[in-house]
């Protein structure tokens, strides 16, 4: 028992150097190389080309990156908590959906446009809200959250705003569909630094959260029954969890578009190499989202340089290849225990 909170500890050091290594090298590494010893001396310096590449387009990517992976990760390893299934991703209840149908609505109607582009992060987090309340209250049965039915809820409001994008993109112009499929492959390259600090401290406010309830996603692992026997308000804990499970999701659909597999892939293999304990996984897969997706966004910075690839592209093979071979090696169990 007493090697257990050492082994944590050195997990959580380990993948905090991770993370700290991936920024670096991602401020270093780009269009415009820049070494890595030369990065202090003009972060003091304040003038000059290299500060404003460091200052206004490559840090702001590593917060953006550090905060969106993070929670998306997070978001994940509660979800799949909450349903005991490791296959349910943040986007499985229809999030990413609603946010998409929102976001492609005002780019048909031209409204980011006319009215300011600020309206697309707007559109795309009502366009969750709505799917949030429409999951939340069509699966409460006598006042109870029924989880299954949630789930399959999710899936459906999923389907019809996927019909509903699909809709709107037979009928867009060339151009509007190109700015709709683009905001679909996500992208971290966002210029407004308010909606940079909101990712930023909503991600932070969300770990915060989570753990608070890392002793009640322990209990739920034994199922809700057992887990009311242990004294946990099972229909509380569920209700708060998938708010800020959901609240999360919708920043990060709004801030950055559909930016696939980081909340599946992380959690499951955090949980092959930490354990199921809560305690240790919240933290473990919120780092080790950050780092993934800082990674990423160098992969896609660099491997078509002058070019850049979407994210989502990114993650989608890179995750997808990564979470095969770990299922090859370790299998997938049908529940989390």
């Amino acid at each position: 028992m007493n090697k257990r909170p050492a082994k944590w500890i050195l997990h959580i050091v380990l993948l905090m150097l991770l993370v700290m290594v991936a920024m670096l090298v991602s401020l270093s590494t780009g269009e415009s190389k820049i070494p890595l010893k030369e990065i202090p001396s003009i972060l003091r310096s304040g003038e000059g080309i290299e500060y404003s590449i460091l200052t206004a387009i490559r840090l702001p990517r590593i917060i953006l990156a550090f905060a969106i992976g993070g929670a998306l990760s997070l978001t994940g390893a509660i979800l799949q908590g909450i349903y005991r299934n490791p296959l349910v991703e943040p986007y499985t209840l229809g999030i990413s959906g609603g946010a998409a149908l929102g976001v492609a609505i005002i780019i048909v109607f031209g409204l980011h446009l006319s009215i300011s582009s600020a309206m697309l992060p707007v559109a795309g987090f009502a366009g969750s809200i709505v799917t949030i309340f429409a999951v939340y209250f069509l699966s409460l049965k006598r006042g109870v959250i029924n989880i299954s039915r949630m789930l399959l809820i999710g899936v459906m409001i999923s389907f019809i705003a996927s019909s509903g994008m699909m809709f709107l993109m037979a009928i867009s112009s060339s151009e509007n569909l190109h700015g709709i499929i683009f905001w679909m492959m996500g992208s971290l390259d966002e210029p407004n630094t308010m909606l940079i600090r909101i990712m930023f401290y909503s991600a932070l406010a969300g770990l915060v959260i989570a753990y608070l309830f890392a002793r009640p996603l322990n209990a739920l692992r034994l199922g809700e029954e057992k887990a009311r026997h242990l004294g946990i308000n099972t229909n509380a804990t569920l209700r708060i969890l998938f708010i800020v499970a959901s609240l999360l999701t919708g920043f990060c659909v709004a801030v950055a578009g559909i930016i696939g597999f980081v909340g599946l892939v992380i959690p499951h293999i955090m949980r092959n190499i930490t354990g199921s304990d809560y305690r240790i996984l919240l933290g473990s897969s919120f780092l080790g989202g950050s780092f993934f997706l800082i990674v990423s966004d160098i992969i896609a910075r660099t491997i078509i340089s002058p070019n850049e690839l979407p994210i989502g592209v990114i993650t989608g093979i890179v995750g997808g290849l990564v979470f095969i071979i770990v299922l090859a090696r370790t299998g997938l169990k049908s529940k989390i225990s």
